[in-house]
């Protein structure tokens, strides 16, 4: 994994200065995508298409793809008109950087350079592209990401249900998670069983990865999470260690990781890295 993210970076990179475009655009497109991060996303996809016994190089182009979109969302989310954050991954956050307009462009740039990075790859056919389009305009869109966060904003200062913070977060981040996971089995040819099972899988780690980001706003520090701890409650946002306690957060979470273990279960394959890559997600520290 290591490894494959030390490609990711060298290709993202890569993508970025390729382009013939504005200095400025390309510096801040550039500026979020090297700014660390897990790379979590693609990091599922390629444990997918290493579960496959796959080329895991024919992924590049999905996965780079993945991390344009999710860096996008965080250049927009932490803008002042949202979350109003300074720091991102222990940096500066790219409007406190390259001021608000170019932000917004940067974030605009690299949502639609990602599906163009798809539409040109040589590795998938005319019908896999399709698809792979498709299922993400659906995660990262109204029916996905977009609508999560428009949920988010809207719960702002209101004291929602278990089920509607379960929409915001299945939404607003589990969906682009999920999607990393199904990108990798379509690419790898997966049946159907194989794709409920990795859909199954998807849902209950998108949730263990958001209840875990719940539990580090609390009891996480700057230092290792790169931004502001308390953001939530400063923010009045509803989370489940506010609507379940601390401990019930936990045991939410345990809950996910058991079910995202089912799912693997089910699937009857040899999947070491889908698995540790639930535990990772679980407990990870940052």
């Amino acid at each position: 994994m290591k490894e494959h993210a030390l490609l990711l970076d060298h290709e993202l990179k890569q993508s970025i200065a390729d382009l013939h475009t504005p200095e400025t655009l390309k510096q801040a497109m550039d500026y979020s995508l090297q700014a660390g991060g897990k790379r979590i996303r693609p990091m599922l996809l390629f444990a997918v298409m290493a579960s496959f016994h796959q080329d895991t190089k024919k992924g590049l182009p999905a996965a780079i793809a993945l991390e344009m979109v999710h860096t996008y969302s965080l250049i927009h989310d932490d803008l002042p008109s949202m979350d109003d954050d300074d720091l991102r991954r222990g940096k500066p956050t790219n409007h406190k950087v390259f001021g608000e307009a170019i932000a917004i462009l940067a974030g605009d740039a690299l949502l639609t350079y990602a599906f163009q990075v798809i539409a040109q790859s040589p590795y998938y056919s005319s019908e896999l592209k399709v698809q792979l389009i498709q299922w993400f305009s659906e995660a990262s869109g109204p029916l996905g990401m977009v609508g999560g966060q428009v949920a988010d904003l809207e719960g702002e200062n209101k004291s929602l249900t278990l089920s509607e913070l379960e929409y915001i977060h299945v939404n607003k981040t589990g969906r682009l998670l999920a999607y990393s996971v199904m990108a990798g089995a379509l690419i790898s040819g997966a049946d159907q069983h194989q794709l409920n099972c990795l859909k199954k899988y998807a849902h209950h780690i998108g949730l263990a990865f958001q209840i875990q980001d719940d539990i580090l706003d609390i009891e996480g520090t700057e230092e290792k999470i790169g931004k502001r701890v308390g953001s939530d409650e400063s923010n009045q946002k509803s989370t489940y260690p506010a609507l379940l306690t601390m401990e019930g957060a936990k045991e939410k979470l345990n809950e996910h990781l058991l079910l995202a273990q089912q799912a693997m279960d089910e699937l009857n394959m040899d999947v070491p890295l889908l698995r540790q890559l639930a535990e990772l997600i679980a407990t990870r520290d940052q």
